[in-house]
């Protein structure tokens, strides 16, 4: 039985069952949906994938290929978050998180807190080109200066995100930055400077919201529970700006352009080192009293790196707030991340996502309606795939000689990508990006994800540059050959 190309019909059950399935999850299982019932619901929409393909004659042996194929791709996703499990452990021990959040109670103000944290994530981001790292970071540290000044957990994480976002996008160190433009067929810098036009302006309007909501906002600073916490900081680890090293160490691997697998485990290392030798008082009162004291600590620092730390400081909120991390934190997240790609590369495989396209743009009359279908598009590649990189490569494949034969200049296509695709994909919770996000930061990415101000901005900016012609670049005469006459 040849294989034949999937009806409309036939691309839509299975997008169709996900949905209903994932909303069922979301509705029966509410915050506890991406532990275990998101992941049902996956099996079970590549289950009904798995028969559409059998009914095209599609083999059982080709598609079970192609899950694992589309498996091993987020294989490198796999070890950086393994890495920033075991990295969240060891510098709860070394005293690198906690000396943030010691001096972040310090210095920033309820007021301000949102839109600061929002640029400082974007500097850190652009500085290093990783959203991920900036968040398993800065934004760990953020979250906890929110519990003590009292403020919302999911503002907070929608301004680390969007800030880490703005910074990754326009970071010419970024992979999605690279990636974007070399599926489309653009030169990496008129890439970023193409971009500016409508991440600028997202991310300034992303810092006036927060700064209103900053200033709007009912909540006083608990000046007595800011001194609790600070107390039991310094009850319980050393604070110096020495605790610090280790992060400046690691963002300077990752400016370095450093991989960054090692550069997160390497991280990790060097906060057990660093704890070894600056906490010392800490590790005598973790360790267990029955063993020599150098084994004792061996053993302790293996402990955390596979299963997270732990601290009793006589505070239940705050033993919540100074623990996690290890890599095992990761497992579930990991789970997620395989059934989705699961899906993803089955749906690929035996063509639901080309059909799809290929309706869409029979609609896409005019180049507003063109950059618009594209960007929804990745958004749609970005729920159906749960990769970022998916949302750029296929998309980018599917459109680029539609824009060549549109007259469209490549950085026009580059950039949609990266405003439809890559500051979509934390918004989704089944997502690598929004499962990453949910692991680091304790928020659900449905709680932040009305509050990601800078990741709603932007592709609705675009759209809106898109229709009113603003920035759309026309090919130069010598790269404007259209396909038909390069055949002649």
């Amino acid at each position: 039985m040849s294989e034949k190309q999937p009806s409309f019909l036939d691309a839509a059950i299975p997008l169709v069952v996900l949905i209903i399935l994932l909303s069922a999850s979301v509705y029966l299982f509410a915050d506890n949906s991406s532990y275990g019932p998101n992941q049902i619901a996956l099996f079970l929409a590549t289950a009904v994938a798995v028969i559409i393909g059998l009914k095209n004659g599609y083999r059982w042996s080709v598609m079970e290929k192609a899950m694992v194929k589309g498996i091993s791709l987020s294989l490198g996703a796999v070890l950086i978050l393994l890495s920033v499990g075991a990295l969240i452990g060891t510098w709860m021990l070394s005293g690198t998180v906690p000396t943030l959040i010691y001096y972040g109670l310090q210095l920033l103000s309820p007021s301000w807190f949102y839109a600061a944290s929002c640029l400082l994530c974007g500097i850190v981001a652009m500085s290093i080109g990783s959203s991920w790292t900036t968040a398993a970071t800065i934004g760990v540290a953020l979250i906890g200066v929110a519990a003590g000044l009292g403020l919302s957990p999911a503002i907070t994480a929608g301004a680390i995100v969007s800030g880490a976002y703005f910074g990754d996008k326009i970071s010419p160190l970024s992979e999605t930055t690279n990636l974007a433009p070399a599926v489309a067929g653009a030169d990496l810098f008129d890439h970023i400077r193409h971009m500016l036009w409508t991440t600028i302006p997202s991310f300034v309007i992303a810092l006036l919201l927060f700064t209103l909501i900053g200033f709007n906002s009912d909540v006083n600073a608990d000046f007595a529970r800011i001194d609790e916490i600070s107390s039991v900081l310094k009850q319980n680890f050393s604070i110096s700006f020495v605790s610090l090293i280790p992060l400046f160490v690691l963002l300077t691997m990752a400016i370095k352009k450093v991989p960054a697998f090692p550069t997160v485990f390497i991280g990790a290392l060097l906060g057990a080192v660093w704890a070894v030798f600056f906490q010392q008082e800490l590790l005598i009162r973790l360790i267990e009293t029955e063993v020599p004291a150098a084994l004792g600590i061996a053993k302790l620092i293996w402990h955390i790196l596979h299963a997270g730390f732990t601290i009793d400081t006589g505070n239940a909120s705050l033993n919540d707030l100074l623990s996690g991390g290890g890599m095992s934190s990761m497992l579930n997240t990991i789970w997620l991340v395989f059934t989705a790609m699961m899906f993803g590369a089955t749906i690929e495989k035996i063509g639901l996502l080309r059909k799809f396209v290929t309706s869409i743009l029979y609609f896409a009359r005019s180049t507003g309606s063109l950059i618009t279908s594209t960007i929804a598009t990745c958004f749609v590649t970005n729920v159906l795939t749960a990769d970022q990189y998916m949302s750029i490569v296929m998309p980018g494949r599917m459109f680029k000689e539609e824009y060549q034969r549109r007259n469209l200049a490549p950085v026009n296509l580059s950039r949609t990508l990266e405003d439809g695709g890559t500051i979509t994909s934390p918004l989704i919770p089944w997502n690598t990006c929004g499962a990453y996000m949910h692991s680091v930061l304790q928020v659900s990415p449905l709680d932040y994800a009305f509050y990601a101000f800078f990741n709603l901005i932007n592709p609705v900016l675009a759209i809106i540059y898109a229709y009113c012609g603003i920035k759309i670049l026309k090919l130069t005469p010598p790269d404007s050959v259209m396909p038909d006459i390069a055949k002649a």
